[in-house]
């Protein structure tokens, strides 16, 4: 473990916070300055519409240089790291207390945070690595995640949530800050909706975080499928898929295809990697 008291390289944005940490204990490997910081911060209480946006946001983002930045807290910051591990995306874990193992919070994720290290990322902390986790750390927690960050992601919050400190402190920090749109029946999306609604940028797929990051989107070949190779059953579905993506029952309406039918030929086209479904819409890949 490294104590580091001068704060350089991408440690040197903290310079711009009003109280920057003094020192900060590292474990791992920091990236590169090329590096874009995104931090990515959420209900602990998260649904499956935050978890299946979160790994899909994160999935998206394979292949740039960017790192995640989370706090290891369970729900969506849990998810977040392990997105970024299965896409190989570097990772920075930044927790309410200390790094050494007896006080990591939370205890159930010190096998994630050993996996964040082994795997090139860094686990960090301005506590003494024997300092516990307690109500004052994480709003300090918090202010190093939104000032080390380029900008910062909120997936899912309610009106009275922790993340709404870490969104306040970006604004104030003159960070981007971006929110996922949810349901307004939604107790977990009330925070993300009312964040859009003051002027955070809304975030509906990965690409609407690499434009905020400054990054120039690679233009995706056009996939020419020839229908000859479809029956016609298939070529239906597709058809109607070329328009538009569709809910499944939508899509099986609109074939007139019967529904048992329809389900055979669905899963005959995913099999083929011709459509995918996902956040309840079949579309073609």
């Amino acid at each position: 473990m490294e104590r580091i008291t001068k704060l350089d390289g991408v440690l040197t944005p903290l310079f711009e916070i009003p109280d920057p940490p003094e020192q900060l204990y590292l474990e791992g490997s920091l990236p590169t300055t090329e590096h874009k910081l995104l931090a990515v911060v959420g209900s602990r209480r998260l649904s499956s519409y935050g978890k299946e946006i979160c790994v899909k946001l994160i999935d998206g983002l394979a292949g740039y240089p960017i790192s995640i930045i989370s706090g290891l807290a369970l729900g969506i910051d849990t998810i977040a790291h392990k997105s970024a591990l299965a896409s190989s995306l570097h990772t920075i874990a930044i927790p309410g207390s200390g790094l050494s193992r007896k006080v990591l919070h939370p205890h159930s994720n010190r096998g994630l945070a050993d996996e964040i290290v082994a795997s090139g990322g860094a686990l960090m902390s301005e506590f003494d690595p024997e300092y516990p986790a307690g109500v004052h750390t994480f709003p300090r927690r918090n202010r190093i995640m939104a000032g080390l960050a380029h900008a910062v992601l909120v997936i899912e919050a309610g009106m009275r949530s922790g993340t709404r400190i870490t969104a306040r402190l970006a604004t104030e920090y003159n960070r981007d800050l971006l929110a996922v749109p949810g349901s307004i029946f939604s107790p977990q999306s009330e925070g993300t909706n009312e964040l859009i609604r003051l002027g955070a940028t809304p975030v509906c797929n990965s690409a609407h975080i690499l434009e905020v990051l400054g990054f120039e989107l690679e233009k995706k070949k056009q996939r020419t499928l020839d229908l000859d190779d479809l029956n016609k059953n298939e070529k239906i579905l597709v058809e109607i898929l070329n328009i538009e993506p569709l809910e499944r029952d939508d899509l099986i309406r609109s074939s007139g295809l019967p529904t048992h039918e329809a389900n055979v030929v669905l899963a005959s086209l995913e099999i083929k990697g011709i459509i995918v479904e996902s956040l309840g819409n079949v579309h073609l890949s």
